[in-house]
């Protein structure tokens, strides 16, 4: 079901479908559909909501994690990717929480990032996951002719 809603969402979210609070109305609209038609499951707007919520909590917590050293994505089995359990117990000891995601198959990731990670960049020189690519820098040549 979870790939059903996905799909819709990430669409939308290319198109700009974004309301103020969450999505445009006709996003829900498709959304309910596409699941209908998909998995043969009747959802709410309601339904929708709390799994978005979901998914933005999954995003939240990963993504901090993700930009600490010792933590990558393992894109196989859909989960975090840890260098060492001295860097998990660390990170656990600091951010009690985040216990939860040690073993946690979280799929759909780059749809979720996708959605997500354009929100909540903020501040001056904010960045996307996407935008991350280290691009190279132009020094002035000082013995061009």
């Amino acid at each position: 079901m979870d790939i059903a809603l996905l799909e819709v969402l990430v669409e939308h979210h290319n198109n700009g479908d974004h309301a103020q609070n969450g999505w445009k109305y006709h996003v829900y609209s498709a959304v309910i559909g596409n699941v209908r038609e998909k998995c043969n499951v009747t959802i709410t707007k309601e339904n929708i909501s709390s799994r978005c919520k979901t998914f933005e909590k999954h995003y939240e917590a990963i993504s901090k994690m993700l930009s600490q050293s010792g933590f990558g994505w393992d894109w196989i089995n859909n989960k975090l990717s840890i260098d060492s359990e001295d860097v998990w117990i660390k990170y656990v000891a600091a951010n009690k929480k985040a216990g939860f995601y040690k073993n946690k198959v979280i799929k759909n990731w780059d749809a979720i990032t996708t959605i997500y990670s354009e929100d909540h960049a903020n501040g001056e020189g904010a960045v996307t996951s996407a935008e991350t690519v280290v691009e190279p820098t132009m020094e002035p040549n000082e013995a061009s002719p």
